[in-house]
C-alpha cells in the first residue's frame, strides 16, 4: 500500500513539474516571439521605439538578451536623424531610401572592441541584397556589375570586427552606395574611415552618421536643379556627395562632446588635399540631407559643431 502511495505521489510530482516546465517554456518562447515582433514593429513604425521600454517591462521576469534592442539603444542614444523605413542590424542602424535604393543615413556607435582587425575575415563576407526589402525597392548585384562604380560602404566593414556576423551585415546592399573607385572609395573615403577609427582609439567612444547627398547645381538662367546618374535596372541613384558626421564623447569629467562634419564629392579627389579641406558646417549638411543629427544634444553643449564660413567642398566641388 505504501509503495502505491509513493508511486502515486511521484507521478503527481512529475506531472506538476511537467506542467510547470511547459508553462515556463511557453512563456519564454512567447517572450522571444514578442521581442521579435517588436523589432519588426519598430522597423515599420519607428514611434514604437519610444514605447518599447514600457513593453519590455512586461517581460522583466526573464533576463533580456535581445542584442538588437540593446545595441540599437546604444547606437541611437542621441536620437534618430530621420524615421523613414528603419533597418535594424546587429551593430548599426540605417534608414532606407526606397526611391533611390540607397540609405538615407547609417548610424554607428564605435568603441575600441568594435574595430579589432584580427577577429573576423572580410573575405567571408559576400555582397548580398537584403531580402527583407520588398523586391521592387531592392538593389541587386547586377545593378553594380559593369556600372563603372564601386560598391561603397556607408558603415565601414572595418568598423565592425567584434563578430563575423557584424562584418557580414555591412555587405548588405542597403548599406552600399555607388562610389567612384580610384580617387574616392579607394582614396579619400578610406582616409576618412581610418580617421574615424583613429578617433576611436584615442577617445574610446565615437558616434558616426554617414549618408548620401544630392546637391543642386545652377542651370542656365540661374535656376537650380538636382541631377544625378542612376545605374542598373533597379535605377540605383549615384549620389553627388557623401557626408559623415562624427560626434566624440568626452572622457573628461563634465567634458563637452566634440562634433564635426565632412562632405566629400563623389568624384576623383587629388591625394594632396587633406581631409580638413572637406570640413562642412553641420547645419549645411542637415539642410541638404533633410536630417537632424544627434538631436538629443543641445548644440550649445557641443564643442566644434559648426563652421560659419562657406564650406570649401561646396565652393570648389559643387
Amino acid at each position: 500500500m505504501d509503495r502505491k502511495w509513493h508511486i502515486l505521489g511521484l507521478g503527481l510530482v512529475l506531472g506538476v513539474t511537467a506542467v510547470c516546465t511547459s508553462f515556463v517554456a511557453g512563456m519564454y518562447f512567447q517572450h522571444q516571439d514578442a521581442s521579435r515582433r517588436l523589432k519588426e514593429l519598430i522597423e515599420k513604425d519607428p514611434y514604437a521605439y519610444y514605447v518599447s521600454p514600457k513593453i519590455y517591462k512586461v517581460f522583466d521576469f526573464f533576463e533580456n538578451h535581445d542584442e538588437y534592442n540593446h545595441r540599437m539603444r546604444q547606437i541611437m542614444k542621441y536620437g534618430f536623424p530621420g524615421l523613414d523605413d528603419l533597418r535594424l542590424y546587429s551593430d548599426f542602424v540605417l534608414s532606407y531610401d526606397r526611391r533611390n535604393r540607397v540609405a538615407h543615413w547609417v548610424c554607428e556607435h564605435l568603441q575600441v572592441e568594435n574595430i579589432h582587425t584580427n577577429r573576423v575575415s572580410r573575405g567571408r563576407s559576400p555582397y548580398q541584397p537584403d531580402m527583407r526589402v520588398p523586391s521592387n525597392f531592392r538593389s541587386t548585384l547586377e545593378d553594380y556589375r559593369r556600372s563603372g562604380f564601386d560598391r561603397g560602404h556607408l558603415a565601414a566593414a572595418g568598423n565592425h570586427h567584434l563578430k563575423q556576423s557584424h562584418c557580414m551585415e555591412t555587405f548588405f546592399l542597403t548599406n552600399i552606395a555607388p562610389q567612384i573607385g580610384h580617387g574616392f572609395n579607394r582614396g579619400a573615403w578610406v582616409r576618412l574611415e581610418n580617421y574615424v577609427r583613429n578617433l576611436v582609439h584615442r577617445f574610446g567612444s565615437v558616434y558616426v552618421c554617414t549618408g548620401p547627398l544630392y546637391k543642386p547645381k545652377q542651370r542656365d538662367g540661374g535656376k537650380l536643379g538636382v541631377e544625378y546618374e542612376v545605374i542598373g535596372l533597379s535605377m540605383v541613384a549615384v549620389p553627388t556627395h557623401f557626408f559623415k558626421v562624427i560626434m566624440v564623447e568626452s572622457n573628461l569629467p563634465l567634458g563637452k562632446p566634440y562634433m564635426e562634419g565632412y562632405v566629400l564629392p563623389n568624384t576623383i579627389i587629388p591625394n594632396d588635399l587633406t581631409l580638413r579641406t572637406f570640413l562642412c558646417d553641420i547645419r549645411e549638411i542637415e539642410h541638404y540631407a533633410g536630417l537632424k543629427f544627434f538631436d538629443g544634444l543641445r548644440r550649445s553643449s557641443i564643442f566644434g559643431s559648426n563652421y560659419p564660413s562657406e564650406s570649401q567642398v561646396f565652393r570648389d566641388f559643387g
